[in-house]
């Protein structure tokens, strides 16, 4: 076996985690031939080699999700900014970049590779650090929204020589120690145009809550905006309050409602997005605690370009009155580390139920659902796994929480909390390992 090929064959699988959900995957050939190793170990239904940055394909549609894969074209690069100025050329909102790094830690190894001959000496001409990295990374209108080292055991072991390779890379202190990482870029783009909206709001028993969720809308800078209504097994009049109020509705703003088929958020979450029409969708949940007025927030965080999903985060700014409990309170706190850590992410609350994703976006996520599996009754951590893996880049909009006016709360904080737990370890083990 040629030297590296196990190690490519890593690589092609950290890759292929992500891969299968872009409509194409281009490797940017360099210098230097791999041998077609990295290339013939990824995972994609669409996937094509060109010879440079020049030759990449510019889609014809600006909604194509590309994937461009740099095989250490970094490391033997001597200006690395223009490069990354020459591919953005390239590249639409939806495209990711993955880049394959080596680890500037272990400069002397591949110099004593070089030597013996098991490594070409035209290869490698820069190490850059991650600190580095982040700082041509912004200058060039990029963010760096993923670093997954790979290879920690870069020969053949068998199958469990794979496990430990992933069990090492993901482990702290030891995934310094990885040969190599796998970096992913996104470039930052606003819309060119503005995108419609469309708000899902799952209700059940909050009648008394209806007429203000649509009172209250803003306006959201001209854009063309529609309010689903998604009603859930309620047990007081929550569904004629909707039918009343969408009859009544006028104005810019259209309004539709729908009984969801199953039980649960998530169940009714789906239903509405399946209908939905628009270019964005935005959960509101119907208790108003995250308020209405601050949804264009979301909107423009999202139009600007700081990311491809939008996460809410109501622990921040202090909450009003009892708007969440202390065991609760505690409990998200918890979640938001364990998914940081497990997802490689720093957003600061993961069960905050307003979120905002692109309906291309979320058309992808159907298809990884079906790959990855269906087990969450809440839809918080399946949207926020998703947002990881493909990746869209996440960033928090912080929220004032408010106390609910009518009502009572639906969450089971020991029952919900046992789920979300075993949500969590299974995420540790099927994403991070």
């Amino acid at each position: 076996m040629r030297p590296f090929t196990h190690f490519y064959r890593q690589v092609g699988f950290e890759i292929s985690r992500s891969a299968p959900y872009f409509d194409e995957v281009i490797q940017v050939d360099q210098e230097f031939s791999d041998n077609g190793r990295l290339f013939a170990g990824i995972n994609a239904e669409r996937k094509i080699r060109v010879p440079d940055v020049q030759s990449i394909p510019i889609p014809a549609d600006p909604e194509v999700r590309n994937l461009i894969i740099l095989n250490a074209n970094f490391n033997y690069s001597l200006d690395i900014e223009a490069l990354l100025e020459d591919l953005r050329k390239k590249l639409t909102r939806g495209s990711r970049v993955m880049v394959l790094t080596y680890n500037p830690y272990y400069q002397s190894v591949f110099s004593l590779l070089t030597r013996l001959r098991l490594m070409d000496s035209r290869r490698i001409k820069t190490f850059i650090t991650r600190d580095s990295l982040e700082s041509l990374v912004a200058i060039s209108a990029y963010q760096c929204i993923r670093s997954r080292p790979v290879g920690w055991f870069p020969f053949r072991m068998g199958g469990a020589g794979d496990w430990l390779s992933r069990f090492f890379c993901a482990v702290p202190f030891f995934r310094w120690f990885s040969p190599a990482s796998l970096i992913t870029l996104r470039p930052v783009m606003p819309s060119t145009q503005k995108p419609s909206l469309s708000i899902v709001i799952p209700a059940r028993n909050e009648a008394g809550n209806i007429p203000d969720a649509l009172r209250r809308l803003p306006d959201f800078e001209g854009a063309e905006v529609e309010v689903v209504f998604v009603e859930g097994n309620s047990t007081d009049d929550t569904w004629k309050v909707i039918q009343d109020s969408v009859a009544s509705a006028g104005g810019s703003v259209r309004v539709r409602c729908i009984q969801q088929p199953g039980k649960g958020k998530n169940d009714a979450v789906r239903a509405g997005f399946d209908v939905c029409r628009n270019d964005l969708l935005v959960i509101l949940d119907a208790d108003l605690t995250m308020p209405p007025e601050m949804l264009p927030r979301f909107y423009r965080a999202y139009a600007s370009g700081h990311a491809d999903f939008i996460n809410g985060s109501r622990l921040v700014y202090p909450m009003e009155g009892e708007a969440m409990r202390f065991l609760n309170r505690l409990g998200n706190v918890f979640f938001v580390k364990a998914l940081n850590l497990c997802l490689e992410n720093t957003i600061s609350d993961s069960l905050c139920g307003t979120k905002l994703i692109a309906r291309r976006d979320y058309e992808r996520l159907k298809r990884w659902r079906f790959d990855f599996g269906d087990f969450d009754p809440f839809g918080d951590f399946e949207l926020l796994y998703f947002a990881s893996i493909l990746p869209l880049g996440i960033v928090d909009v912080p929220i004032y929480y408010r106390a609910r006016t009518y009502g009572e709360t639906n969450i089971r904080r020991f029952r919900d909390g046992w789920i979300l737990l075993k949500m969590t370890i299974m995420a540790w083990f099927r994403i991070r390992i």
